[in-house]
């Protein structure tokens, strides 16, 4: 962590070192285990991981394992979670089976319709801001599920918000943007 924290005040930049060893618990592991650590220091501190695997490491590398293989299976796994929280949060039969073929027909379903919209609204509409990275679910809870009066007339469709509603800027620069 001092190497990382160094460089971090050399650079102003977020800085990471790997390193690999061996390690054994005293009582719970019947044999060592490679261990790989993470440490991290970024502008708001630092953010040490350590990650046990059994894989190879003149296959895997301390870098391209956590960077590659680990960070891609978080990125999954919120993807996953984005998918509980939008559409699939029934899955309640007790075989396995029957709920994963319930995951698979709605994430079918979403994916060709809601998923591939937010990704446009995030991708056109939320550009340069600070929800350009957002979840879906963030996006759906503050921006989309809000409590509007909307009032219709000839001529136009009026939205009035909530003067307490936090992101107003954000919703009107969404709007500019999404106009042809």
């Amino acid at each position: 962590m001092a190497e990382a924290k160094a460089l971090h005040e050399s650079t102003g930049k977020a800085a990471r070192v790997f390193s690999g060893l061996e390690y054994q618990t005293r009582e719970s592991w019947s044999c060592e285990r490679r261990v790989v650590a993470k440490s991290e220091c970024l502008d708001k501190g630092e953010n040490p991981r350590l990650l046990v695997t059994s894989l190879d490491p003149h296959e895997w590398p301390d870098r391209e394992l956590y960077e590659k293989l680990y960070c891609a299976r978080g990125d999954m796994e919120n993807r996953i979670e984005e998918q509980m929280c939008l559409f699939a949060d029934r899955l309640s039969t007790k075989q396995m089976h029957s709920n994963q073929l319930r995951l698979y027909f709605s994430a079918l379903a979403y994916t060709l319709l809601a998923y591939t919209l937010m990704e446009a609204l995030r991708r056109l509409g939320l550009k340069d801001t600070e929800w350009a990275q957002a979840q879906v679910d963030t996006i759906r809870l503050r921006l989309l599920k809000i409590g509007t009066l909307v009032r219709v007339s000839v001529r136009r469709v009026l939205l009035q918000f909530s003067s307490s509603y936090p992101w107003q800027a954000i919703f009107a620069q969404v709007y500019r943007s999404l106009l042809c």
